[in-house]
């Protein structure tokens, strides 16, 4: 049996990985983890080394289930500044996407795991560091492609509009008030418009 390619440990992850973006790591006791998924702790760590392994991967499924779906939508776009205003699109929205699930998993387990589980910590980062050069790429993208003006900074650019929004989400989240986020987006939108070349 190995480990890694069980329908046991698709059923775990698919039972845990809310537990761990609502409870956080430090929250989350084994007894969360063996009432979710039925199983024994024995059973738990057969196909995963330990809590922290399973706290990553859980981690990462949470994230998928959230920026799979803005994947999608982008493929069905022909340019770059298409991609832009799908994923300001998508953010508008993001709040009934991450309210359902337990809060924003990037928010959720950065701010858990910071300070005190640095595996954990650095799996986030991962995420945001991809997240953020993936905007950065896209207005590459448009500059190559005519869309933004040459003289654009993608770098800091593209990097305030990560931090908008998350700090969108963040606000959203903590006042259960989605204005904050759709504001923010509205704010992003009229900032690229500025950056247009024509």
């Amino acid at each position: 049996m190995q480990r890694d390619s069980t329908a046991t440990h698709a059923f775990i992850l698919e039972k845990v990985a809310p537990i761990f973006n609502k409870k956080g790591y430090s929250g989350t006791t084994l007894s969360d983890l063996t009432e979710a998924t039925g199983l024994t702790k024995g059973a738990l760590y057969f196909h995963f080394r330990n809590k922290q392994d399973l706290a990553i991967q859980a981690f990462r499924i949470n994230v998928k289930r959230v920026i799979n779906p803005l994947s999608a939508k982008m493929q069905d776009c022909n340019t770059a500044l298409e991609k832009l205003q799908v994923m300001i699109n998508y953010y508008r929205v993001y709040y009934e996407v991450v309210d359902q699930e337990g809060g924003c998993p990037i928010l959720n387990m950065g701010t858990d795991a910071n300070h005190n589980n640095p595996e954990l910590f650095e799996a986030v980062k991962a995420v945001i560091i991809k997240l953020e050069t993936g905007i950065i790429e896209l207005l590459s993208s448009a500059i190559a492609e005519g869309e933004i003006k040459q003289d654009t900074d993608v770098v800091a650019f593209g990097k305030n509009i990560y931090c908008m929004i998350e700090g969108g989400v963040f606000m959203a989240v903590t006042h259960k008030d989605r204005s904050y986020l759709t504001n923010m987006m509205d704010l992003i939108e009229s900032l690229l418009k500025e950056k247009m070349s024509n």
